[in-house]
């Protein structure tokens, strides 16, 4: 289980060239700029003083919808801050960010993707400048880099999905996914694609009542590879796969919109990420960066988060509707430096087994 402010633990893990391919421009926002007065950073309630002006540019793999959300309500509080996003996923992210670094240098202020070993791999190579959000003792201690280089920002459990008309009985546990009756009828992530996938994949692996065994009995059941998590979520709910294995929000959203559509959360627990916020160490406004993070984990960020089906990273921000709270859900205990050590391995081992 994860703790809520109860102070930090020790974990195992311990320029700007021209943008011309950033893709997407925070319309939404920019059409509330001037529109009402700067506000405290995060805050959500105006009583800090905290301002800065100008662009900064953000990589993410939020969902385009989401993010140009969270941008909209950021810019009431900083309406001077012009956030553009370049959205991707993980592994293109990871791409471009390597191609920049041989070019010249990365060519944004913030990242916000993928789980804590990537960040610790950039961390170790010196991309990250330090970040420490103002209501560090509101987060969970998954959430907080005992460094002080990035912060957690969801929590992003990895479940089992069903189509509700077509299985009565869902799977309570990974072991029964191994089971005869679930030959040829479960769906699951690329996890050459998904960084969530690929954490996983290294998560299940050391998983002492799961490991290599469970995913080899796993892959004898001939799961079905889709590309990323989403077409994985739309498989299950329209019935072509009816089981999946895939992160839990997008389950929350399709149910929500109506489609047969329920999580299971596994008995013996659930890997997860907690897609972290850093500010690059180049960023040419790290100020206004840094406003941008602290507002994600803000109670008000976080409660956004909640109504987009994320679980929070603060206790205060409540849980999605129809979601656990996240005190209830059992969480594997992960040594995040041996699944960093791993995971490589650990991918073509499960690549191996699946396909």
């Amino acid at each position: 289980m994860v703790q809520i402010g109860s102070g930090r633990v020790s974990r195992s893990v311990g320029r700007r060239a021209v943008l011309a391919s950033v893709a997407v421009f925070a319309a939404g926002a920019l059409g509330l700029a001037g529109c009402s007065e700067p506000a405290a950073p995060g805050s959500g309630e105006g009583t800090a003083s905290s301002e800065a002006s100008g662009e900064v540019t953000l990589y993410t793999s939020e969902p385009q919808a989401k993010i140009d959300e969270i941008i909209s309500a950021f810019n009431e509080e900083q309406p001077g801050i012009e956030v553009k996003v370049f959205r991707a996923g993980t592994g293109d992210l990871k791409a471009r960010i390597e191609a920049e670094k041989t070019t010249g240098g990365v060519a944004a202020d913030i990242l916000l993707a993928a789980d804590v070993p990537t960040f610790e791999d950039y961390k170790d190579q010196n991309l990250f400048q330090e970040f420490q959000p103002s209501e560090t003792d509101a987060l969970s201690d998954v959430a907080i880099d005992p460094d002080g280089f990035y912060v957690g920002t969801r929590i992003i459990p990895t479940v089992i999905a069903y189509n509700t008309t077509e299985i009565t009985e869902p799977p309570t546990s990974w072991a029964e996914l191994t089971e005869p009756e679930y030959a040829d009828r479960i769906i699951l992530p690329n996890p050459d694609v998904s960084g969530a996938a690929a954490f996983n994949a290294a998560a299940w692996s050391l998983q002492p009542d799961l490991g290599e065994e469970w995913i080899e009995q796993l892959g004898a059941n001939n799961p079905q590879v889709a590309e990323s998590n989403g077409p994985v979520s739309q498989a299950v709910a329209e019935g072509s796969r009816p089981v999946g294995i895939v992160v839990d929000y997008l389950v929350r959203d399709l149910a929500a919109q109506g489609s047969p559509i329920a999580v299971s959360y596994p008995s013996e627990g659930v890997p997860y990420i907690t897609q972290p916020g850093a500010v690059f160490a180049d960023a040419p406004n790290p100020e206004a960066a840094k406003l941008f993070l602290d507002f994600l984990v803000s109670k008000k960020g976080q409660e956004i988060a909640v109504d987009q089906s994320y679980l929070p990273v603060r206790e205060d921000a409540g849980s999605p509707e129809g979601a656990p709270a996240l005190a209830d859900i059992a969480l594997f205990d992960q040594d995040l430096e041996a699944i960093a050590a791993s995971r490589d391995d650990a991918v073509a081992a499960f690549n191996a087994a699946v396909r």
